[in-house]
């Protein structure tokens, strides 16, 4: 919108100038260009919110290939509804055996019946995800659907390193993905470290009165300190003490064991590595509170004046999580952790510790400062959409 009415803008001007019909004022064509980028992106993003709200907006979704990243497609949309993406099942001559209850969508039928499965259904969008299928036969099953009017997405090999930043080109016709250099430019760091000061040291000052009355809360609801304080491992793998307003009980650590049984993911199929207790009894009431609103990591702005994290970055792990970390996913440390990132917007607490590794690696690897600004502004809507309270 900012390049389609600056464009839109300057050919007005140089038209009323070469045709003489106008002679506007530089204040009223600046009024017009302010008042025009910032009408027209608010009345695309009310549209937007009305739209997504419709029926008509969902769209009917089958998913070629049941394996692992089928099963990961749907997984995806299935905790994305914002997607507007339903799921219907999977198309598959020999799809994986379910596992549990997320593998619950149905294998509608094999690859060779996809045209007549989706027309029967009205299928708006496939997703081809690596079925075991030959590559000419899913090459002459994606050129059978072209007759239908449906959206086609690819899955792409070695999906787990391509990111917002890859391009697209072609040498005499075959397409290429090209990757980014995996470095950041001094210049980057030095842009990405004064965002990090110009936010945080302001919202330091303004949230003040805040930290105060919740300060007050939290000593009110149970005896010890504000401030929880954690040792975290940093960039170039150097541990620093992580900020946080106390959300549990003064003696939580050595309770640990003694709840080690409420870990979600140490269950059959779970992972171990990770520690999430839902119903945790150590936490406090006002602690639940205050992680429902995600107002606990508030106090880490003061680590990210200090240098030792950044507003976005890779998750800050423990030392027992940062253990598990090895060989190229120690990537991750190239940068230092952030507040929020690419595993706060796409799921928090829900997403697996593998995941969340490759996804601090994307987020490495494809760093700009760009990224940074669309993630702070994703997390907003991140933090009010329901979540258990671990």
């Amino acid at each position: 919108m900012f390049h389609v009415v600056t464009i839109g803008t300057w050919l007005f001007v140089a038209g009323a100038w070469l045709t003489g019909l106008a002679d506007p004022s530089l204040a009223k064509i600046a009024s017009f260009w302010a008042f025009a980028i910032v009408l027209v992106t608010t009345a695309r993003g009310c549209a937007r919110a009305f739209s997504h709200r419709r029926p008509s907006y969902v769209q009917n979704a089958l998913i070629v290939g049941a394996g692992e990243v089928g099963r990961l497609v749907a997984a995806k949309f299935r905790h994305h509804p914002e997607y507007g993406v339903r799921v219907l099942g999977f198309v598959d001559a020999n799809p994986r055996e379910a596992v549990d209850d997320t593998d619950a969508l149905p294998v509608l039928g094999a690859p060779d019946r996809l045209p007549q499965i989706a027309a029967a259904l009205g299928v708006d969008r496939i997703v081809i995800a690596f079925s075991s299928e030959r590559h000419e036969a899913t090459l002459e099953l994606i050129r059978s659907l072209k007759d239908l009017d449906v959206q086609i997405d690819l899955v792409p090999r070695l999906f787990e390193v391509f990111g917002p930043n890859v391009g697209v080109h072609t040498v005499e016709g075959l397409p290429l993905l090209g990757l980014p250099p995996f470095r950041l430019s001094p210049s980057t760091r030095l842009l990405k470290r004064g965002l990090d000061l110009a936010v945080a040291l302001p919202a330091l000052v303004l949230l003040a009165p805040g930290f105060a009355v919740i300060g007050a809360l939290i000593r009110l609801g149970s005896p010890g300190p504000v401030f929880f304080r954690q040792t975290r491992v940093g960039a170039g793998e150097h541990a620093f003490r992580i900020y946080k307003f106390r959300t549990m009980v003064a003696d939580a650590e050595a309770r640990k064991p003694a709840i080690a049984r409420l870990n979600k993911h140490a269950r059959d199929g779970g992972d171990p590595r990770m520690f999430k207790a839902p119903g945790d009894p150590r936490v406090t009431r006002v602690g639940r509170w205050l992680r429902r609103l995600s107002l606990d990591e508030l106090p880490q702005l003061v680590n990210v004046v200090k240098g030792e994290m950044s507003l976005v970055g890779p998750r800050p792990l423990i030392l027992d999580e940062d253990e598990y970390v090895v060989e190229w996913a120690r990537r991750r440390l190239d940068l230092k952790p952030g507040i929020t990132g690419l595993w706060q917007v796409l799921g928090r607490d829900g997403i697996p510790f593998e995941e969340m590794v490759k996804l601090d690696y994307l987020y490495v690897t494809e760093c700009s400062l760009l990224n940074d600004v669309k993630l702070m502004l994703r997390t907003l809507p991140a933090l009010v959409r329901p979540r258990d309270a671990y």
